[in-house]
Parts: structure tokens; sequence; C-alpha cells
């Protein structure tokens, strides 16, 4: 019998606002009972389920396990809108061909990449 994966859990410093910018980054929810102040928060979207704990040292490292966004849109439009959203730019590593990711951070500095879209794979014949 094997385990599934029920939560990705991410330690923060703030759990409700943390969770606040992933819920729109991923069109999720935020749990209804999930208030400022409390010690964890959890979204729910799509593709994952997102846990955040509330940790008293900060992050000083990069991480070692990281989301891969794929967009439902253009991959720029994405970029664009995440950064609206409060992420920061750590790296462009898109390529000329269109191939490529660019590699963000949340508000906590938690690193993520965003990749291209399932049209945009399509179109240079990648799966």
């Amino acid at each position: 019998m094997a385990s599934l994966v029920r939560h990705v859990t991410i330690d923060c410093a703030d759990p409700h606002a943390l969770a606040s910018f992933w819920a729109q980054a991923l069109d999720g929810t935020l749990g209804e009972d999930d208030n400022p102040g409390d010690e964890e928060a959890l979204v729910e979207s799509a593709g994952a389920a997102l846990l955040f704990i509330r940790v008293p040292d900060g992050k000083s490292v990069k991480n070692r396990v990281h989301l891969d966004l794929q967009p439902q849109g253009p991959r720029e439009e994405e970029v664009d809108r995440l950064l609206a959203l409060g992420a920061t730019m750590l790296a462009d590593r898109r390529t000329p061909d269109g191939r490529g990711w660019v590699t963000l951070a949340d508000p906590e500095g938690n690193e993520f990449c965003v990749e291209r879209s399932q049209a945009e794979r399509a179109a240079t014949g990648d799966a």
C-alpha cells in the first residue's frame, strides 16, 4: 500500500497572508475558518492543497523543494499577474526559442517557477 500526498506544507511567518497570496496565485480557496493570526491556513486548488504553518524562524537558504507552475494562459501574462500579486523576480531563464522558465519568490521569499503553458509547449513540439 502506498501513501498519498495530502498537502504540501510551507513554513512561514504569517500563514494567513501567505495563504492569501497563494489562493490568488492558484485561483484556489482559503479555508473559511482561516483568519489573520491563526497558526495555520489551508489553500485548496484544482492542482494542489497547500498548508501554511507559522514557525518562529525565517527563511535563510534556498528551498530544497519548490513548486513549478504551469499557467493556463501565456507564461508572460502569468508572470506579470504574479508580480502584481506581490511575487518578486529571482531569475529569468526564458530562452529565445520560447523554452525555459522564470523563477519567482512569494512574499516570504519561497522560490517557485513559472513554466510554459500546455499550448506553448505544444507549439514548440514539447510534451
